[in-house]
């Protein structure tokens, strides 16, 4: 691994990605066995003037030994203090921003109860929902990156020793987050510049709804949310700074309205649930709900996903990325979503984004529904986008138009 390439990718995500500014606090998330990225971001941090940077270190072995010897109604019992070392942070009043840092394996809960695995989460993540606010509705700067991880990098490379594997997969990383043109920031630049067009242009259209279509069978009608609005590249969050939620990033994306989604939908790529693999999936939807799925592996796991709350089997989320995308021209299945989903079109299962909808930020929950925004305990992307994938939309005054031919952007 290049360190000088490390420090750029630290360097980049820091100072662009998540824009830290002056004063304030920086929650950084990353796995306890990548010290010496953290310890990148940290430097990062503080030369980009944060007051505290705050590592909170993760342990995926040690949440396997707890997830398979601990009692579900003791891990569920989560404490105030989990919840409010976040919120005393975001609620200070120079603010905060942060980064996780993600380096998983794939498949590091395989073999356990996916019942227990899932009702603890959703445990969890309605614990901890007042916090993850603040980033779904972008009132702070946020961003997600990946770094290799041993059993990550043998699961994508298995042909390899595990050290080679390692350093292969660092290589594709830098060279699909543009680290390797030696100038991150400037390529990044433009890439968001791109991007922008595209999003322009789908609002510029005020579409009603859009259809998705592909030789695998997917075949897919989906209705927009009332106001909604495209995002794509960076965001900007309530203090007005601009900022990269997901490093890397191909998509612009959009709200389903939940009750508006019609036809069925082939899974393009396997998808990670609670480290586990869930293969050659599909669902097919009725004014909004999924009413019928199955999966040539771990079809019992997508039909928990499905049912971890009552909104689960709806969709928060479409969002369109071309078959040119690095990640898909890297030929490297990922099995990560981060990755995975920047390499083509997707869906996301559960609740959609706030900021989605016109104005969203400052709406209810109750207001954000009727405007056909979904609302779950989960966010889950799966990837449907084929090289074929055929994409027309139809604009509130019936115009039709399209938006992809042959899995890239028709404008």
């Amino acid at each position: 691994m290049d360190k000088k390439y490390l420090q750029l990718y630290a360097d980049f995500v820091v100072k662009v990605g998540v824009n830290v500014r002056p004063r304030q606090n920086f929650i950084i998330r990353c796995p306890v066995t990548m010290p010496e990225f953290a310890h990148a971001c940290a430097k990062a941090g503080y030369e980009a003037g944060a007051k505290n940077v705050v590592v909170r270190w993760e342990d995926e072995r040690l949440s396997r030994i707890q997830m398979e010897y601990g009692a579900e109604a003791d891990l569920c019992d989560l404490k105030p203090f989990e919840l409010r070392s976040y919120l005393d942070y975001a609620e200070d009043p120079d603010g905060c921003c942060t980064l996780a840092i993600h380096a998983s394996d794939p498949e590091a809960f395989a073999g356990l109860d996916a019942g227990k695995l899932n009702r603890v989460n959703l445990a969890r993540r309605t614990f901890m929902k007042s916090w993850q606010e603040y980033t779904m509705n972008d009132r702070v700067q946020w961003c997600v990156v990946a770094i290799p991880a041993p059993a990550w990098a043998a699961k994508v490379f298995p042909e390899l020793p595990v050290d080679e594997a390692m350093e292969k997969l660092w290589q594709v990383i830098f060279e699909v987050c543009r680290v390797t043109t030696g100038d991150p920031v400037s390529a990044w630049k433009e890439h968001v510049a791109r991007t922008k067009v595209h999003r322009d242009q789908l609002n510029a259209w005020n579409l009603d709804h859009v259809r998705l279509q592909s030789a695998n069978g997917t075949d897919l009608t989906i209705g927009l949310a009332d106001d909604c609005t495209w995002e794509g590249a960076s965001s900007v969050a309530e203090n007005g700074v601009e900022f990269i939620a997901n490093v890397p990033t191909e998509e612009v994306f959009c709200a389903p309205h939940r009750d508006r989604v019609n036809g069925i939908v082939y899974g393009t790529k396997p998808y990670v649930y609670n480290g586990q693999l869930i293969e050659g999936w599909h669902v097919t939807f009725q004014d909004g709900q999924v009413i019928e799925h199955g999966a040539e592996k771990n079809a019992e796991l997508l039909g928990k996903l499905l049912t971890t709350d009552e909104n689960a089997n709806r969709i928060g989320e479409i969002a369109f990325v071309p078959v040119s995308s690095p990640i898909n021209q890297s030929g490297v299945l990922f099995y990560n979503t981060l990755f995975d989903e920047n390499a083509a079109c997707h869906i996301a299962f559960g609740a959609g984004y706030p900021t989605n909808i016109k104005g969203g930020a400052r709406l209810t929950r109750a207001q954000l529904m009727e405007k056909g925004l979904n609302d779950s305990a989960i966010h889950e992307d799966v990837m449907i986008g084929a090289p074929d994938t055929r994409i027309t939309g139809v604009c509130k005054d019936g115009t039709e138009v399209v938006i992809f031919e042959n899995g890239e952007w028709a404008f």
